[in-house]
């Protein structure tokens, strides 16, 4: 069986991830800890241990850290900080290893742990297969040596100073921004370099106590940020997740604008720059017609991959590109970090405007999009299905150069999702109908 066919027993397309002290407990923590060291890092690795603001993160912090020690390698913890951080933070120091503890834009009681290697991309599905063969094996003799654990000051200083460097140019002054900061890990790095560039900042979100993250606030629960943006007085909002890897924007009409609208801005600003490696975007299966349109018509390139920030990272590094994303505000902009870093792609978007307001964005028409998730008992029976397959090939067909159908099953769920884009509301709303219908009737009790 290939690495990439093998069954994954706790890693799943983002890490770990799972109800903490249920799944995630500190006992499978330290085992993690302990294999990924021996399998990535090398002899006497140090290696750094960032986290979200979860009340679980202390815990598993210092379950981590010890598998890690126990390991024979030194740790450095560098607190709460934003998942980009991590691979900045790996150039900066050479750490040979990296772990973030978070379950991103997940409710509290969930966490998670990520790594990152020493060239600051997150690890193949290979090496984290080997990961998990290692944990299952028969324990290892005693090492050589036991690692150490030691705060690691300053780091949340070094991930500003990164930003201030790369946006150095951008002034904000006299620019009002709203930030929604998810109670999360972006809760004090984000407003203080929006201030720092000369913003006027209000802060959203930001008073973290182990259990508000991501509750009713962040990138996935927009309401309070669409509201204080209507009630006028701010001319741009960002809305950033928990862990801080990725965000959406709204106007100061409250329009919310996603990940796609963003990527076509900054797409065609940096290609306008010279700035674009290779002419192109990577973008998923997910990313609206209209994006594909747009692209077309401005000479961009555009590749798809499966959805997954991972999966764009990788077709990213395979063309040798720098810009990709997803809708849900995952984006990549390579030239700064291997990674979605959501505060650095609002200065993306504030740098692209240059001055303009985001309520006249013109950078991509989107297609009315409707998205349906069917429960089902079986969903490889539902997609195999004769009468599925004809059916959404047959409304395929009927929109192709107009818009797009796509029926996918959930990589984690027993769930089919339906996705149709069409010219109007109403065609959308129809073809998504007549799809949703066959789903349901062959879902099962």
């Amino acid at each position: 069986m290939s690495a990439g066919s093998a069954v994954r027993t706790h890693f799943g397309t983002d890490g770990v991830r799972g109800v903490a002290g249920e799944v995630l407990t500190a006992g499978l923590a330290q085992s993690i800890g302990a294999a990924a060291t021996i399998e990535v890092g090398g002899e006497h690795p140090r290696v750094l241990v960032i986290r979200d603001t979860r009340e679980s993160g202390e815990m598993l912090e210092a379950a981590l850290a010890s598998g890690i020690a126990s390991a024979g390698g030194d740790v450095l913890l560098g607190g709460v900080l934003p998942t980009p951080a991590a691979p900045l933070l790996i150039a900066r120091f050479g750490f040979d290893l990296a772990a973030v503890i978070s379950a991103s834009h997940n409710p509290y009681e969930d966490n998670g742990i990520k790594f990152f290697g020493a060239d600051g991309f997150k690890l193949s599905d290979a090496t984290e297969l080997a990961i998990e063969a290692r944990m299952d094996a028969p324990a290892a003799a005693r090492p050589a040596r036991i690692g150490g654990i030691q705060p690691l000051h300053g780091t949340g200083e070094d991930y500003l100073r990164a930003l201030h460097e790369r946006f150095a140019d951008l002034d904000l002054a006299g620019i009002a921004v709203a930030l929604d900061c998810a109670n999360g890990a972006t809760h004090r790095v984000a407003p203080e370099i929006f201030r720092r560039l000369g913003a006027e900042v209000t802060v959203l979100a930001a008073a973290p106590d182990g259990r508000n993250i991501n509750d009713g606030c962040g990138s996935t629960h927009t309401r309070a940020l669409v509201t204080a943006m209507r009630e006028g007085g701010h001319d741009v909002g960002f809305a950033f997740d928990g862990d801080g890897d990725r965000l959406l924007a709204v106007d100061r009409t409250g329009a919310l604008v996603d990940g796609d609208e963003l990527i076509a801005l900054a797409a065609l600003h940096l290609r306008a720059h010279d700035r674009l490696p290779g002419g192109g975007v990577v973008v998923t299966v997910m990313t609206n017609y209209g994006f594909h349109t747009a692209m077309r018509d401005a000479g961009v390139r555009v590749e798809t991959t499966q959805v997954g920030d991972r999966y764009v990272l990788e077709k990213l590094r395979d063309l040798g590109w720098g810009l990709g994303g997803e809708q849900s505000g995952h984006i990549i902009d390579t030239g700064f970090v291997a990674s979605g870093d959501g505060i650095a792609s609002a200065l993306l978007t504030l740098e692209a405007l240059a001055g303009t307001d985001l309520v006249e964005r013109s950078a991509m028409d989107k297609l009315p999009q409707r998205l349906v998730n069917v429960r089902v008992a079986d969903r490889d029976a539902v997609m195999a299905g004769a009468e599925l397959l004809s059916a959404a090939d047959r409304e395929g067909t009927a929109l192709q150069g107009r818009g797009r159908v796509l029926v996918r099953s959930s990589g984690t769920e027993q769930l089919v999702r339906v996705m149709v884009e069409a010219p109007s509301d109403d065609e959308a709303d129809a073809v998504c109908g007549r799809l949703v219908a066959i789903v349901e009737g062959h879902a099962g009790p």
